[in-house]
């Protein structure tokens, strides 16, 4: 058994930056079909002081200020109390997993997007400045990175992963079988070429045409055609 919709809870200092994305496309319709809800939690509402600060200067010295740990404490006892009172409420054990965005944390892939797909909760710590605390990882699942850079803060970050695992629930994609064969689905596969109207285009004199073999209707044809023309992640190096 599993909620009726997947949360997703987004722990950051800026709650709104992410609005433009969640709300259009493909997230708006499945928060429109009640398949998620997406839940922003200001950080600072769990702060102490008349300023609401949520970093100081790192022990040791250094560049850049460190993120604190009580308040990112505080927000996650919040939503752990409520869907602990949630579970009393539906009498069944909630799937979730608490996740810091981070440059040190394990590459998101597609495998895992399938696994979090499982899940009926997640939740996203963001980070900011020069990084959080390291006493956070105590209080955390998993730590998750999106790729080999940097980014300023791990908003985009809940945002690739938000998109990558809605797309995979039941109901979201207009055609079921649009997850199954399209990149990564199977482990460094990319997915065939893609082609729609004109068949015939035509610039500068030069002519591009659609492989003639997707314009005959010979199913048995493009299906073949389309198995021989898929990509190994390895050899686009």
């Amino acid at each position: 058994m599993r909620y009726e919709k997947m949360i997703f809870n987004i722990i950051t200092i800026f709650p709104e930056i992410l609005d433009s994305y969640l709300n259009e496309g493909m997230l708006k319709r499945a928060q429109g079909k009640k398949i998620i809800k997406i839940k922003k939690i200001n950080l600072r509402d769990y702060t102490n002081d008349r300023h609401r600060s949520v970093d100081d200067s790192p022990y040791g010295g250094g560049a850049g200020m460190v993120m604190k740990v009580e308040p990112i404490f505080k927000a996650l006892r919040a939503l752990q109390l409520r869907i602990k009172k949630e579970e009393l409420k539906k009498k069944f054990k909630i799937k979730k997993k608490i996740v810091l965005l981070s440059a040190k944390g394990k590459t998101w892939n597609q495998e895992m997007a399938q696994k979090y797909s499982k899940l009926d909760e997640v939740i996203f710590i963001c980070g900011r400045y020069e990084g959080v605390d390291e006493r956070v990882l105590n209080f955390i699942d998993e730590e998750i990175s999106i790729g080999d850079y940097v980014l300023t803060g791990g908003e985009l970050g809940a945002a690739v992963m938000i998109d990558s695992v809605t797309r995979l629930l039941p109901g979201v994609l207009g055609n079921a079988e649009s997850p199954i064969a399209e990149s990564h689905t199977e482990e460094g596969v990319l997915e065939y070429p893609h082609y729609t109207r004109p068949d015939v285009l035509t610039i500068n004199k030069k002519s591009y045409k659609v492989p003639s073999v997707l314009l005959q209707g010979d199913h048995a044809e493009i299906t073949k055609w389309r198995e021989n023309n898929k990509k190994w992640k390895g050899a686009l190096k």
